[in-house]
């Protein structure tokens, strides 16, 4: 089989910062607490956990949940993406060498072909695959049985898939962002793991810059702690935390260029809207994409932007951050 038709090469969880354990991640209570019932009973019942899907922007934990998911039921989990299944021979290679109870991991489930999509409705449902032998009038149906597995999907777009995928799932969270006090756990548990020191106060300014999102938390203390590294510092300050936020050019609002020019634009080009997304996104040279997943749902969250159905409009707090007179 050559390289062109193999199948994609699910991936195994990584070994970084994330945390193997339910008690080690921090944020998302509530849905803890469901998940240690629903982990809980199917571990009782010696059975595999119900499908699962999470939802919400990106960045929240949605891979590291269903890193965790696999290792308090002690399975194997594999990874792989919605665009990354083109054909349904692809998730059927992928299902056929899962193990019992393991758990398979979808991210941008919103993003399976319909005919792939169709394949795992038996597969979800009956732990089976129907596969056609043959062409034509002589074509057959046969059914092959599958060890009992777990999808887990992940999806910043819940609008995006379809009713019948949907409603196959047992269990659907939406993450949200975090709070301070929740980022600051998760930066002090990984600078012990990256082995360096970080005063509270540093803590405290490096989480309120972090956009209410581990994974931007999580990338700036990799980065401060190359400041640090440099500065031949044994400890992150806040000194520290500083000089490395302004030459990223990260402001008070957890704000980098990106953001600003996305407002600079609305407010200035466009007289705070309303314009369309694809005006939006061409102006500032991004896909529409990256510009709906990622700038504009911290920038909702802070109250500087709006969304309508004429398109974007800038708020009065927008412009006063920008401080730019808004236009009567």
């Amino acid at each position: 089989m050559s390289d062109k038709t193999k199948p994609p090469e699910p991936q195994l969880a990584d070994n970084g910062l994330r945390p193997k354990k339910l008690t080690d991640f921090n944020g998302q209570d509530q849905i803890k607490k469901g998940l240690n019932i629903l982990i809980s009973a199917s571990k009782q019942r010696k059975e595999a956990i119900d499908h699962i899907l999470f939802y919400g922007p990106p960045g929240l934990g949605k891979t590291t949940l269903a890193n965790v998911i696999a290792s308090e039921m002690g399975v194997s989990i594999r990874i792989t993406a919605g665009p990354a299944i083109e054909r349904s021979g692809d998730l059927a290679a992928i299902l056929t060498s899962l193990q019992e109870g393991d758990v398979l991991f979808i991210d941008e489930i919103h993003r399976l072909n319909k005919t792939v999509e169709e394949t795992l409705y038996p597969a979800m449902e009956d732990f089976a695959l129907d596969i056609i032998v043959g062409k034509g009038p002589a074509a057959r149906t046969l059914r092959l049985n599958l060890p009992k597995f777990t999808i887990i999907g992940a999806t910043t777009k819940i609008g995006a898939i379809s009713s019948p995928l949907r409603d196959r799932f047992g269990a659907v969270y939406r993450l949200q962002f975090y709070e301070q006090q929740e980022l600051q756990k998760i930066i002090l548990r990984n600078a012990e793991i990256l082995k360096i020191k970080i005063e509270d106060e540093a803590c405290e300014l490096l989480a309120a810059r972090s956009r209410r999102t581990p994974r931007i938390a999580n990338r700036l203390l990799k980065r401060v702690r190359d400041f640090a590294q440099i500065d031949n510092k044994d400890k992150i300050d806040k000194e520290i935390i500083k000089k490395a936020l302004t030459i990223l050019e990260i402001d008070d609002f957890g704000l980098d260029h990106g953001d600003r020019q996305y407002l600079k634009s609305l407010c200035l080009k466009y007289d705070g809207g309303p314009v369309g997304i694809d005006t939006l996104a061409a102006t500032i040279a991004e896909d529409c994409q990256s510009v709906e997943e990622v700038i504009e749902p911290f920038l909702i969250q802070l109250g500087f932007l709006k969304r309508s159905k004429q398109g974007r409009v800038a708020t009065d707090q927008a412009f006063k951050y920008l401080g730019i007179k808004k236009k009567n």
